[in-house]
């Protein structure tokens, strides 16, 4: 199993440090710390394939904004990530510059053994306090998807799907995912 990699624990890296890097690895800067984003695996890519074609082909098909895959920076104040999928409304399309500035509307991290605690602990709650209205968790292993809904102070629970589920979203009405599709 491959681990994140923080380049230093000694040091609080910045915005501007993290636009000087260079070195053709892939970083997140969460809470200062710069930290490593390994390679994902088959199962993981399949599984961002078919989710995010499904995502994209109904976001296109009824103008209801864009649908973006990693590697792609978000900025969130002092912070950079690399979510896997993620949704930006057309209403707020205003922050899709060279890289996002600012929250999506709806992320989609596919959990991995190296990011599962970063993905469950400080990036839930980087993206409710960022202002991301919808979180989904794909865990590739159980054949599940989280799904955890803003609500006025922490999240709310939306509940656990399996490939048994047809999975939907408020963000996109009409949206239905049959999750037999997604994990095979």
């Amino acid at each position: 199993m491959r681990e994140g990699l923080t380049v230093s624990d000694d040091k609080v890296y910045t915005i501007e440090d993290y636009l000087k890097l260079d070195d053709g690895n892939r970083y997140e800067l969460i809470g200062g710390k710069l930290l490593m984003v390994p390679s994902p695996v088959v199962k993981h890519q399949r599984i961002l394939y078919k989710l995010s074609q499904k995502i994209s082909k109904f976001v296109d098909k009824n103008c209801l904004g864009e649908v973006f895959i990693a590697p792609l920076d978000v900025y969130l104040g002092s912070q950079t990530v690399q979510p896997d999928i993620f949704f930006i409304s057309r209403e707020r399309l205003e922050i899709v510059e060279e890289y996002v500035q600012g929250a999506p509307d709806l992320i989609v991290e596919i959990l991995s053994p190296a990011t599962m605690s970063r993905d469950r602990k400080k990036k839930r709650k980087l993206y409710f306090d960022s202002g991301v209205k919808e979180y989904w968790m794909v865990a590739t292993d159980d054949r599940l998807v989280e799904v955890l809904i803003a609500g006025e102070k922490e999240w709310r629970w939306g509940g656990i799907f399996d490939c048994e589920d047809v999975l939907t979203t408020s963000l996109m009405p009409g949206l239905e995912i049959k999750l037999q599709d997604v994990f095979i």
